[in-house]
């Protein structure tokens, strides 16, 4: 049901978050640790804006794989710069990692043939769609898909929150969140170590939504 309703909003997640500094700063720290040709994951990639388009214009081979055929539908629809096109896909990211990507979704190169294939992962706030038990199960599967000293970048809210529901451009999403030091925490759990977190407050453009605490991480896989 959450991708059912990233299919009706399509574009007006865009028109309501269209400041991306944030994000596109978090992504500039990863390429910084990657070169040309680098293969990056991008989970929950929407529309492909900003981070495809900002991977795909600095050389890098970008997969982007979502739940919404909505939002893959516009991706595949929107020119991309770069040497590289990107792939996109459409798979439930929690099946990441595990023979269902091959055998349910026909992507194997996201199953288990996968691991060690990429140099980053990015997923900017597409784990607050999971309920936080998910969570550490969903980064242990993204830490496999990484080579050895592999780099993620994630964008979470801050907020204490496990799965709530809340009104969300005109539907209801179940939203999950933790305070700095819990995530913190959790990453490091799932195998991770914290390069750099940073926070941005954040007032959306549509004023049904409330201002947030938006975190930015800077991972590196640990073993």
């Amino acid at each position: 049901m959450q991708a059912v309703a990233f299919d009706t909003i399509g574009n007006g997640y865009g028109e309501a978050f269209p400041a991306k500094d944030g994000q596109l700063a978090c992504g500039r720290r990863l390429l910084a640790g990657l070169e040309p040709g680098a293969r990056v994951l991008d989970v929950g990639c929407g529309t492909g804006d900003p981070t495809v388009r900002q991977l795909a214009a600095a050389g890098l081979r970008v997969t982007g794989v979502d739940l919404s055929d909505g939002m893959l539908t516009l991706a595949g629809r929107t020119g991309f710069p770069g040497e590289f096109p990107p792939v996109f896909h459409r798979i439930d990211l929690y099946d990441l990692a595990t023979e269902r990507a091959d055998r349910v979704w026909n992507a194997p190169g996201l199953g288990p043939d996968g691991r060690g294939r990429f140099a980053a992962v990015t997923a900017f706030f597409s784990l607050i769609l999971l309920p936080q038990d998910e969570i550490p199960t969903v980064l242990r599967r993204l830490r496999e898909l990484l080579r050895p000293d592999g780099l993620l970048a994630l964008g979470m809210v801050e907020a204490d929150l496990d799965h709530v529901p809340l009104p969300f451009l005109g539907r209801e999403l179940r939203i999950s969140g933790y305070l700095r030091e819990d995530l913190e925490r959790v990453l490091v759990s799932a195998g991770f170590a914290v390069e750099e977190c940073s926070g941005h407050p954040y007032a959306p453009a549509s004023t049904s939504l409330p201002p947030e605490e938006q975190l930015f991480l800077c991972c590196r896989r640990v073993g």
